[in-house]
């Protein structure tokens, strides 16, 4: 009987279970007003939303809550984020808040969110592109509202801190639809001055106060500029567009002017530390030298110069004797080769070369006269040829057997068509030539 019971727990847990494996309830949003407000020690805001006609516990844990950039308080609109469950030990659900913002401002986050991802994916965020800031800078420019509180606190701080130290103000509006604007041109008038560090920002204010500072324009002025920006916008809690664009960020404009001048105090510690370095420094070289020039004294060479002439002179005599050595070497050979000439074959029987010529020019007489004779045998040979042809080719060879050879002025007869009656012929005969008249002509 008593096992259809369960306890308190286990219906909780099972109540949790639902909730928790419901998506509908795993990301919800919700708008209300903060009542019951409570900030515990460990970090955590307890508090409680509510409409004109219900009501919900909420719970928001240190980690999401220190992303907050304002503080809730009872009685604030506010737009939240989150998931629903039940707490077991109590058995109540309540929504388990991951972000929160003040009502009315939504679309300005939404904006301001989207317009922080676009630049940080185009890189200009990126600390490869944050300028340092010069440690002792001699003209400082400010673009802020020439009144206020802001101005005030920059000025003074720089002339308290490093009262050398030049400032130019580029009077700017710092609020309202023209803002962004004005600021943009102050920058890019900045610019043109021979500056060292540019302050851009404004004093505390709301969200929409603060809003030139999250426009695109007026970051990317800031990016391009050539001068290290300081961004100094609002109070600490304040993070706009600009503080992530410029090269430097302050929690607020006084913030702005301590991080870009040193204090006097702070030069002065600066050439103490220099002075000592450089004095250190030297005393170590003038140290190092004379070490040096003691250990140039205290040298053997220096105590005993003569050590050092004597070695010369050695080394002199040394040299010497390896001169005379080389040149007697030398005239020896030359000697023994003069022996050698002298003694040769051929200067003891220069005959010998007359009879070696005599003898080849001999040979070469020979073998000239051999070719000589040759090319005239060869040349007879060829002539008998030509001879013998032509004689074959001659046309009064054929005379010789009986024929003859008949001419009418020169010109020869072939046919008795080309000769009259009482034409004078020339008969040329084998031996011998006639010359006759034609009586009569026989076809």
């Amino acid at each position: 009987m008593n096992q259809k019971y369960i306890t308190i727990s286990q219906i909780n847990n099972f109540i949790k279970m639902l909730f928790d494996g419901n998506s509908y309830l795993q990301k919800v949003y919700l708008k209300g007003e903060i009542s019951n407000f409570k900030r515990h020690t460990s970090g955590h805001l307890y508090l409680t939303l509510k409409d004109d006609e219900a009501r919900i516990s909420a719970i928001m844990f240190k980690s999401m809550a220190s992303k907050l950039n304002f503080n809730p308080e009872d009685g604030m609109n506010v737009l939240v984020e989150g998931r629903i469950s039940v707490y077991p030990a109590g058995g109540n659900y309540q929504i388990y808040i991951d972000k929160m913002e003040q009502d009315g401002l939504g679309n300005l986050y939404i904006e301001y969110e989207k317009l922080k991802r676009k630049l940080q994916q185009e890189g200009l965020f990126d600390p490869a592109h944050k300028k340092p800031l010069p440690k002792f800078p001699r003209k400082i420019g400010i673009v802020t509202a020439p009144t206020g509180a802001a101005i005030k606190d920059i000025l003074s701080t720089i002339a308290r801190r490093f009262p050398v130290c030049e400032t130019i103000l580029f009077p700017s509006l710092v609020q309202g639809a023209q803002a962004k604007d004005d600021i943009v041109n102050n920058i890019k008038k900045a610019n043109l001055y021979d500056l060292d560090v540019l302050i851009v920002g404004r004093g505390g204010g709301s969200i929409e106060d603060l809003w030139a500072f999250n426009e695109e324009v007026v970051a990317r002025a800031i990016y391009e500029s050539k001068i290290p920006v300081i961004s100094a916008v609002g109070h600490e809690v304040d993070v706009t567009i600009s503080d992530y664009v410029a090269d430097k960020r302050a929690p607020t404009p006084t913030g702005a002017a301590e991080m870009a001048v040193p204090t006097i105090e702070e030069v002065k510690n600066l050439f103490l530390t220099k002075k000592i370095e450089i004095s250190n420094a030297f005393l170590g070289k003038l140290n190092d030298e004379k070490h040096h020039l003691k250990k140039l004294a205290d040298s053997f060479i220096l105590k005993n110069p003569m050590v050092l002439y004597e070695t010369k002179i050695q080394k002199l005599d040394v040299l010497t004797d390896q001169l005379k050595a080389s040149i007697q070497n030398y005239l020896f050979n030359l000697q023994d080769k003069v022996k050698q000439y002298q003694n040769h074959y051929i200067l003891q029987n220069p005959s010998i070369i007359y009879q070696s010529k005599f003898e080849q020019l001999e040979n070469k007489n020979n073998l000239l006269n051999n070719h000589i004779q040759n090319i005239l045998n060869n040349k007879k040979q060829d002539f008998k040829y030509i001879i013998q042809t032509l004689k074959l080719v001659n046309p009064l060879n054929i005379l010789d057997k009986g024929y003859s050879l008949v001419k009418k002025d020169g010109h020869i007869i072939k046919e008795s068509s080309n000769i009259k009656v009482a034409d004078k012929l020339d008969i040329r005969l084998f031996k011998g030539e006639l010359k006759v008249e034609v009586k009569e002509i026989i076809s």
